[in-house]
């Protein structure tokens, strides 16, 4: 039994670290109604050039970090200018397959400057055992953890306690409404957007530091994807509760699992989860019910 609460706890904490992923899909798909299929590799592009301003040029982690996050909202304002602001009003599908351009842009752009090699990324994040009563933890995942939900409760804050919050709430509401009353939806676009990328930042410092800094991080990133299918692409909270369940399902599935069907359930189990949940409620756990009228 305490082997398994071990299994649980794991996967829990590693289901936050998902969750952190899943948030910048949540509030640009709120904000704008895109499924932004770029996040994943906005991860794997932050992390390569916190990595390569480190080891190539030197830069202290605590200098190459902010100048990332600059770049970042940087990033956020070109896709707004000139891929976004064109396409407004245009069909979803077409925005959709706008984002699969902006993963591979993203994508060359960061091979273009740092290659392709693997890399370390050393945050200073401990890395040594825990042990709580009988039960034993990886450090690094508890403190991960620890940030996933730091920046989950400052994304809450933000949207209930600030007035660009509020804005962002409007929008989501009704982007009609929002904009006859003043609200301008490109600078509410280039706002989420940015957010998306500084959560992106803090995404890679936790699986670069985890994994290293490898294209395989995308690959960990797209984990988010039945996260947002079970909590809903509208709900914060459900893109936190999904993860812990996304987690924690994975996590006992590896264990027990694996060694009966074969190796790499992990990569495919958490879809099953997803699946099954959206076979009774396809909106999701806490997404809203999508209802079209003739």
């Amino acid at each position: 039994m305490t082997f398994f609460i071990e299994v649980v706890i794991t996967g829990l904490l590693g289901g936050l670290m998902y969750s952190t992923v899943g948030l910048g899909f949540v509030l640009i798909f709120k904000a704008s109604g895109i499924f932004n299929f770029a996040q994943p590799v906005m991860v794997l592009f932050a992390a390569m050039f916190i990595a390569g301003l480190n080891q190539e040029f030197g830069i202290p982690l605590w200098q190459a970090i902010p100048l990332v996050a600059l770049l970042m909202i940087g990033v956020a304002w070109v896709i707004e200018r000139f891929v976004l602001r064109p396409m407004v009003n245009q069909e979803p599908i077409l925005t959709f397959m706008a984002t699969i351009g902006i993963f591979f842009i993203l994508l060359g752009l960061a091979e273009m400057f740092w290659g392709s090699e693997n890399r370390t990324l050393n945050v200073g994040i401990p890395r040594g055992p825990v042990f709580i009563g009988d039960i034993l933890l990886q450090s690094y995942r508890v403190y991960s953890s620890i940030i996933g939900f730091i920046v989950v409760l400052l994304v809450v804050l933000f949207t209930q306690k600030t007035k660009m919050g509020r804005v962002l709430r409007a929008v989501a509401d009704d982007h009609q409404a929002a904009q006859a009353v003043g609200i301008r939806l490109t600078t509410v676009w280039w706002v989420v957007w940015s957010i998306a990328g500084l959560i992106a930042i803090v995404a890679a410092i936790i699986w670069g530091g985890s994994i290293g800094v490898q294209p395989i991080m995308v690959d960990v990133a797209f984990k988010a994807f039945p996260v947002l299918l079970l909590g809903g692409l509208t709900s914060i909270p459900g893109v936190i509760i999904a993860g812990l369940i996304i987690g924690a399902g994975e996590s006992v599935a590896n264990v027990y699992l694996g060694p009966l069907i074969g190796g790499g359930i992990g990569n495919w189990f958490p879809y099953i989860i997803a699946m099954v949940f959206m076979l009774y409620r396809p909106q999701g756990l806490f997404g809203e019910k999508i209802i079209e009228r003739i």
